[in-house]
C-alpha cells in the first residue's frame, strides 16, 4: 500500500511557479522575437506589469479628551440660626472634539514598459538568362534578386537587439525537377543555378523563398521562432534552335 502511494505521488502533475516566472521581467527586460503572418515581431517587456503597488502610509491615533468633573464648593454655614441657601451655578456643556478624518494610502502605479516592433522583410522576383525564347539542350541561368542575408538592430523598452535572417531556396522547373539551395543564384557565366530542357514547351517555374535566422540579446543568441515563406512564380517557353539547309 505504501509503495503504491509514492508511485501515486510522483505521477501526480507539479504545478510550476507562475509568479517566479512572472517576476523574472521585473529587474530585467524580457524580450522575444519571432515570426507571424510572413512578418518578424520584436516584444519586450520590462516592469511588474498592469498591478498597481500600494504605499501604505501611517496614521496615528487622535488622542482621547480629558474629561473634567466640575467642582461644586462646599456649603459654608452661616452664624446665623436661619442659614441661607446658595445660588447655584451653571455650567455651560463642553464641545465634543471632532474625529480626525482617516487618511487612505495612495495608490501609486508601478512602472511597466512594453514594445511590440514589426519588421517587413524584403522579397524577391524569379530572372533568368537568356531572356527570349531559350533553347533545348543549352542551360538556361535562374537567380532570386532577394538579398543573400536581412540583419538588422531594433531597441524596444531601453534593450538593444540585433535580428540576423538568411534566406533559403526551392527551386521547381515544371519539369519535375526540383533543388533546394542557399545560393541564390546569378546570371551568365558565374551563376550557380541552371537548368537544361531536353524538349521544348512552356515550362512554369515556382520558387519558394524561406527565411531563418536568430537575435541576439546582451550577449545571448537565440533561434527565431518560425520561418517565413513566400512563393513566387515564372514561365519559361523552350524552343527548338532553328535548322538551316545549305544549298
Amino acid at each position: 500500500m505504501r509503495k503504491l502511494l509514492i508511485c501515486l505521488l510522483l505521477t501526480l502533475p507539479i504545478p510550476l511557479n507562475t509568479a517566479a516566472a512572472a517576476a523574472d521581467c521585473v529587474d530585467t527586460a524580457c524580450i522575444d522575437v519571432y515570426t507571424q503572418d510572413g512578418q518578424i515581431i520584436i516584444e519586450g517587456k520590462k516592469g511588474s506589469g498592469p498591478k498597481a503597488k500600494v504605499k501604505p502610509r501611517t496614521v496615528k491615533p487622535s488622542p482621547k479628551p480629558t474629561v473634567v468633573k466640575p467642582i461644586f464648593p462646599e456649603l459654608i454655614p452661616r452664624p446665623t440660626a436661619t442659614p441661607t441657601p446658595s445660588p447655584k451655578r451653571t455650567y455651560k456643556p463642553r464641545a465634543k472634539p471632532t474625529a480626525k478624518p482617516t487618511l487612505k494610502p495612495k495608490a501609486t502605479k508601478s512602472v511597466s514598459l512594453n514594445d511590440r516592433l514589426i519588421k517587413l522583410l524584403p522579397t524577391g522576383g524569379i530572372a533568368y538568362q537568356p531572356e527570349a525564347e531559350p533553347l533545348v539542350n543549352v542551360p538556361i541561368y535562374f537567380w532570386s534578386d532577394l538579398p543573400t542575408q536581412f540583419a538588422t538592430r531594433v531597441t524596444v523598452v531601453g534593450e538593444v537587439v540585433d535580428v540576423l535572417l538568411r534566406p533559403g531556396f526551392v527551386w521547381s522547373f515544371g519539369d519535375g525537377t526540383f533543388l533546394s539551395t542557399t545560393d541564390p543564384g546569378g546570371p551568365y557565366p558565374n551563376g550557380k543555378i541552371k537548368h537544361t530542357y531536353k524538349n521544348p514547351g512552356i515550362y512554369p517555374i515556382i520558387l519558394v523563398q524561406s527565411w531563418n535566422g536568430n537575435w541576439t540579446h546582451n550577449g545571448t543568441t537565440r533561434a527565431i521562432t518560425g520561418t517565413i515563406k513566400t512563393t513566387v512564380f515564372a514561365v519559361v517557353t523552350v524552343v527548338i534552335a532553328p535548322t538551316r539547309f545549305m544549298f
